[in-house]
């Protein structure tokens, strides 16, 4: 396998919010950790809502930060674009499978090709050049996209823990497989090939109906999240995390929103029952994983399809030999302009 090591701060645009004090924090202590140029921060003003039309996205963060790369010469020498923590999350509109509705990071994906000249239409996702290319090097002479990756969790405290981890991440610890029983869904098939991929001696494979509980030493972790029967309620697994950890979970809405739930506020079973919801969903948080001590994450702000999913058969073999966080994610991610965030640090790397 091909991947790349020598990645630095230089190859990052940083997205930085003027009008979220959390932006701002979280820019410049990324920015001194990962020694990134002060000509690749690119700054925005706009609100922090969460969610936004798709006139804003275009107006106050699309057309700044195509600006910032063509005025400053960067468009070449980026590979990754980091939004941060008070950077809108997501464009609303209309939903379904050609649906308008996306991710503001994975809109951003599509900059590079656009300042080339490129048109894409707004319905539905788009196919991902770089999925699937396992041992390829990603440079954007065969792949003409940038990959975005987000700074976030419930707070800036939460966030800088997540930087600083990335920095320590080492290749060890057990890889956490939880299945659904008798389930014939590619998502299962999925789950268990990576399972196959993947070094027998730090596999921790589950098949039963359980959902597994207090593992020590994860260093990644994919299942079907609160789309489990057998999660019920409960927000946290109470894994013991190490640094550089990532998951990943089959849940249409896990990252609708980076904001913290009350402490009582339990896991749905119930679309129609709006009591049990928390920004309009009753389904499991990206951020909770974050919270409680993964390293990275990947997440939809509504539904994807499962086609449309990280495939963990991709994603955890490449992280575990050496991809970054950045590349390991989105090799695995089928389409682009769509539902899809990932969150870390995108030049977070196992080292052996």
């Amino acid at each position: 396998m091909v991947s790349l090591h020598a990645q630095t701060g230089a190859n990052v645009l940083l997205i930085v919010n003027r009008s979220s004090p959390d932006s701002k924090s979280i820019g410049e202590y990324y920015a001194k950790r990962r020694a990134v140029p002060t000509r690749n921060h690119c700054f925005l003003e706009v609100s922090p809502d969460e969610t936004i039309i798709r006139a804003v996205f275009d107006a106050k963060i699309a057309g700044p930060v195509r600006h910032c790369l063509q005025t400053r010469g960067l468009s070449e020498s980026i590979l990754y674009l980091v939004t941060t923590l008070g950077v809108p999350l997501r464009i609303d509109g209309n939903g379904g499978r050609n649906g308008d509705y996306a991710a503001v990071d994975s809109e951003l994906t599509l900059l590079y090709s656009q300042i080339k000249g490129a048109n894409y239409p707004l319905p539905g996702p788009l196919r991902n050049p770089f999925f699937q290319a396992v041992d390829a090097k990603f440079e954007h002479t065969r792949f003409p996209i940038y990959l975005v990756t987000r700074l976030a969790a419930y707070d800036r405290a939460g966030v800088f823990r997540m930087i600083d981890q990335s920095l320590q991440a080492s290749n060890r610890g057990k890889i956490v497989i939880d299945m659904l029983e008798r389930d014939q869904t590619q998502g299962n098939s999925w789950l268990e090939a990576a399972a196959k991929s993947l070094p027998v001696d730090r596999v921790l494979l589950d098949r039963t109906p359980s959902v597994l509980e207090g593992v020590q030493d994860v260093i990644a972790y994919a299942s079907w999240g609160s789309n489990d029967p057998s999660r019920g309620s409960r927000r946290f697994l109470k894994f013991r995390w190490l640094p550089g950890s990532i998951m990943t979970e089959y849940v249409s809405t896990n990252a609708r929103t980076f904001q913290r739930p009350p402490a009582d506020w339990v896991l749905g079973n119930s679309w129609t029952d709006t009591k049990q919801h928390f920004v309009g969903s009753p389904q499991s948080l990206t951020a909770d994983y974050l919270q409680e001590g993964a390293t990275g994450a990947s997440g939809h702000v509504y539904e994807p399809y499962l086609t449309f999913t990280p495939r963990p058969d991709l994603l955890l073999p490449a992280y575990l030999k050496g991809r970054n966080l950045a590349e390991s994610y989105y090799l695995a991610i089928p389409g682009l302009s769509w539902q899809n965030v990932v969150i870390g640090d995108p030049l977070c790397r196992l080292r052996p």
